[in-house]
């Protein structure tokens, strides 16, 4: 929604979180300023999982290019760079545990990857919404935010992932997952709750649900080489790196971890979702195999100004100095990038069948009718499938955590300026849809 110019909770932290890191900061002299080095990350990941292989396949330099970029460029400030050091931690800590499990039993790996549907529209066009709904169906995997934060179970002896096992336990395996005594669910919990304490207007943009699904974009951060730095820091080198380079690694690594989820929690279908796919779907198609895509669209000087804010309040989380220009200039050009992309793969002989377009105003107002278009796909929509995703509809009405308010004006930013990144698309777009664009992507 639009609304008037932003001011308070939109250029601020809380105040104890300001008071927090000024003191922090302050203190740094003394030598608590928190170290973000690839060499001391990798230690202290071995240390908390006595584990010592991060893979054949793992690559340190992303890594060292994002640490290069965050210690020159990013601002952090103290707290920020104490969730830094943490989350990179972990995502090696992941990594090592991951590399356990395929040593122990590489069959993993055998599998064909599951079909997916895949949902690659813009930031803010009903992504996460389309994605929730279909994460009712039970004949489909997701992967929920508590897994997505943790996809690799952290007591390496709780679940049997053995071929016998699987092969006599299969018709009721699901019930027992999660296990009781996983922890992950637990952590993520905790996670959220800081989240929210830190940025308690975060909840109107994105509301996070640890059982609901989430970006599997997180499952590329356990390469270093996504677009979520620079979502949550000011890290434009690694960016531009990051643009320019071949990241078939990290996709091929995506496709082992959900090799790995699968064999855990078994289903018919993948359905993921992640903007950061809609930059590359050449390599979905090579590392996936079969993939349909879902393309929710919405009118782009709605969709960027409220993905512009939520961008600036994820620095704010890291930064005392999110800077709403610099963000709108990044990331403009970035999403005109990335539809680009999209364009040049979708308009290539063969390759629109691939998609199906779904429009924002009427997943809001008719997802039903949005769903059917999808489920054709799949023999056609059932009576009991549409009285789970109504029921969900009911139990999470548009905008239950609050309005999110957003303008162009918070980011000096003009619909010429749109429209001169996104020529192709919106072409395309019109002579998609022809007068009808206007009310479809509104």
């Amino acid at each position: 929604m639009v609304g008037k110019k932003i001011t308070g909770n939109f250029r601020r932290n809380p105040l104890w979180y300001r008071i927090l890191n000024g003191i922090w900061n302050g203190t740094c002299i003394s030598g608590t300023k928190i170290r973000l080095d690839k060499d001391d990350l990798i230690r202290k990941a071995r240390k908390a999982t006595g584990l010592q292989e991060l893979g054949p396949d793992f690559n340190d330099e992303p890594l060292e290019r994002l640490l290069r970029s965050i210690n020159e460029e990013a601002a952090l400030h103290p707290a920020g760079r104490f969730i830094t050091r943490e989350r990179f931690v972990s995502l090696l800590s992941i990594r090592l545990r991951a590399e356990y499990f395929f040593k122990k039993h590489p069959d993993i790996l055998e599998q064909e990857v599951y079909p997916a549907w895949i949902i690659v529209g813009l930031q803010r066009t009903g992504t996460t919404k389309l994605h929730r709904l279909l994460a009712q169906d039970p004949a489909h995997r997701v992967i929920p935010s508590w897994e997505v934060i943790n996809p690799v179970p952290i007591d390496k002896n709780l679940y049997d992932l053995s071929t016998a096992h699987r092969l006599t336990r299969l018709p009721d395996y699901p019930l027992t997952y999660p296990h009781p005594k996983d922890t992950r669910i637990a952590k993520a919990h905790t996670a959220v709750r800081a989240l929210r304490f830190i940025s308690p207007g975060f909840w109107a943009i994105h509301p996070i649900d640890v059982m609901q699904p989430e970006e599997d974009i997180l499952l590329l951060d356990i390469s270093f080489m996504s677009t979520t730095p620079e979502a949550m820091m000011h890290v434009p080198s690694y960016a531009s790196w990051l643009e320019n380079t071949d990241q078939s690694d990290a996709y091929a690594y995506a496709v082992k971890l959900l090799k790995l989820l699968q064999r855990i929690n078994p289903a018919k279908r993948w359905v993921l979702k992640s903007p950061h796919h809609l930059e590359f779907p050449r390599l979905i198609e090579k590392h996936f195999g079969d993939v349909h895509f879902l393309w929710p669209h919405r009118n782009l000087a709605e969709s960027i100004p409220s993905y512009l804010s939520m961008v600036t309040y994820n620095r704010m989380i890291f930064s005392a100095h999110a800077d709403e220009r610099q963000v709108a200039e990044h990331w403009v050009r970035k999403i005109g990038y990335m539809l680009d992309q999209a364009m040049e793969y979708r308009l290539k002989p063969g390759n629109d069948s691939k998609f199906t377009d779904i429009y924002y105003n009427d997943l809001v107002t008719d997802s039903i009718g949005e769903l059917d278009k999808i489920y054709r796909l799949d023999g056609g929509l059932t009576d009991v499938l549409v009285k789970r995703f109504l029921s969900h509809e009911r139990q999470n009405p548009h905008r239950k955590h609050g309005i999110h308010h957003y303008s162009m004006a918070d980011f000096s930013l003009t619909d010429a300026e749109i429209e001169r990144h996104a020529l192709r698309y919106e072409r395309f777009m019109k002579e998609r849809n022809g007068k009808d664009t206007a009310e479809k992507i509104q």
